[in-house]
This record gives structure tokens, C-alpha cells and sequence, in this order.
């Protein structure tokens, strides 16, 4: 039995890491999936040897060797996108306009809490500007068709449950990043993706057009003291789940 941590329901570590539980299973691997608030909890609990937890995924620029002494990196193995999400008549095309919104950013200890407090914030959203609320994953999808939210920031693949739910939703929009490549010189972790016009759904034309994206990487870290065989099995689940082409990846990249 080995511990992962991944996150919330809905959201792409717990999408990958009920594949990661498949392929363990294979091999008589109980891989047990524990659902926190995120990347930044993550950490915490690699860190800490009584939490139990051996493995997880973690978001790029939440911690380092020198924060996290004891875990390793075993690489970075996708792209994860920041979405904005919203359902309104106004378009939305300007950061600034997210100002005095309802926005679901994710629990705290979240990496998508974390990262709409550094990225929302160069953009002069806030607490003092915004009211920032803690849903995120398929608890946000919730809280927009209820009304609950105006916007949602959410990081994720475009296959993760959430993502695809907001995709779809006809009542739903996706903001195209404002100066995406100028945030990608301010914060170096940072890439620019294109969600080109279609790829989604071809046929109902989703998205509407091609769609400025920017995103972060995602990792895979593990507590220096993992059984070596252990980390041979994760390396093969990692290949084998990770080394396709989706949207946002060539085969092998």
C-alpha cells in the first residue's frame, strides 16, 4: 500500500491519480488517493513523515529543494492551464473587469488558490477588490450554475471532469488571457498555450475562436525515502499515462 496525495474531486490531480491507481493495481499495488486541498497541502504533507503520505502532485513554483529538503522531483510531466470561466452577457476581455466579482479561486492550500492571489493580484484583483471564494473543482462548477460565483479561475487539462463540464456548458464563457505573454515574463514558471478555435468539439465549434491560455507545470514528487521499486513503478505509470498527445503535447514530449 503507498499514500498519493492529489486533490479535490474534479480537478486534474484527481484525475490522473485514479489512473496512476489503475496501473498500481496491476502489479498488486494498493494505491490509496488522498483527497486535500491541493498543491501547496501537498508539500506540507510529503514533508511531514507521520502524515503518511509518499507521493504527490504538485503545481510548479509552489515549493523547491531548499523549501522541501526531504522530497525529490521525479520531473515535470504535463502543462496545466489556468481557465476564467464565466457566465454573463458582458464579455469579459480585460483583467480589471473581474474587479468586484464573486470568483471561486479554489480552497486555501490550493495551488489555484495560491496562484489566483499571485496572478489575479498583478492584476489588481484581490481581496479588497474582489470577493474571492473558496470553491474549486466540481464544487465551483456547482457554485456557477447556482449562481453562487460570477467567475471561476481553475487550473486543469481540458480533459479533467470540470474543465470539460464548463467547456460544454453553452451558458458558460472562457476568457482569452489578457497580455498572457507579458505574464509570462513575470512570473518565469509561467507558458503561453493556445485553445485553438474547435478543438474541443468541432462539430458545436467549441471554442468559438482560438483562445490565449496560460499555464504552469505539473510535477510529481516523492519522499526521499520511497522504496526504489516503488519509484521504477511510478516512473512506468507516469511514462504510460503522460507520454500521448492531447490537445497541448506531441507523443513523447
Amino acid at each position: 500500500k503507498v499514500v498519493m496525495a492529489t486533490a479535490f474531486k474534479g480537478a486534474s490531480f484527481d484525475f490522473y491519480g485514479r489512473q496512476y491507481r489503475e496501473i498500481f493495481a496491476r502489479y498488486n499495488i494498493d494505491l490509496e488517493l488522498r483527497e486535500t486541498a491541493g498543491a501547496v497541502e501537498n508539500v506540507k504533507l510529503l514533508q511531514d513523515p507521520k502524515s503518511g503520505v509518499q507521493i504527490g502532485f504538485v503545481t510548479g513554483g509552489v515549493s523547491d529543494g531548499k523549501r522541501a529538503p526531504d522530497v525529490l522531483s521525479l520531473g515535470t510531466v504535463y502543462n496545466q492551464p489556468f481557465w476564467i470561466f464565466y457566465s454573463s452577457n458582458e464579455q469579459l476581455d480585460r483583467l480589471s473587469q473581474l474587479k468586484g466579482k464573486r470568483i471561486a479561486v479554489g480552497p486555501v492550500g490550493s495551488a489555484t488558490r495560491f496562484t489566483a492571489e499571485q496572478i489575479l493580484g498583478k492584476g489588481g484583483v484581490n481581496t479588497e477588490t474582489a470577493t474571492l471564494l473558496p470553491f474549486g473543482g466540481s464544487a465551483a462548477d456547482k457554485a456557477l450554475s447556482e449562481g453562487k460565483v460570477d467567475v471561476v479561475w481553475i487550473i486543469g487539462v481540458p480533459e479533467a471532469t470540470a474543465v470539460q463540464s464548463f467547456l460544454r456548458n453553452p451558458n458558460v464563457r472562457l476568457m482569452s488571457f489578457p497580455m498572457a505573454d507579458a505574464f509570462t515574463r513575470i512570473f518565469p514558471d509561467l507558458n503561453r498555450l493556445v485553445l485553438p478555435q474547435g478543438v474541443v468539439d468541432i462539430d458545436r465549434n467549441i471554442p468559438a475562436a482560438d483562445v490565449q491560455l496560460i499555464a504552469t507545470t505539473s510535477k510529481v514528487l516523492i519522499r526521499n525515502d520511497l522504496h526504489p521499486e516503488i519509484v521504477q513503478l511510478l516512473l512506468q505509470t507516469m511514462k504510460e499515462v503522460h507520454s500521448g498527445s492531447d490537445i497541448f503535447h506531441r507523443g513523447g514530449e
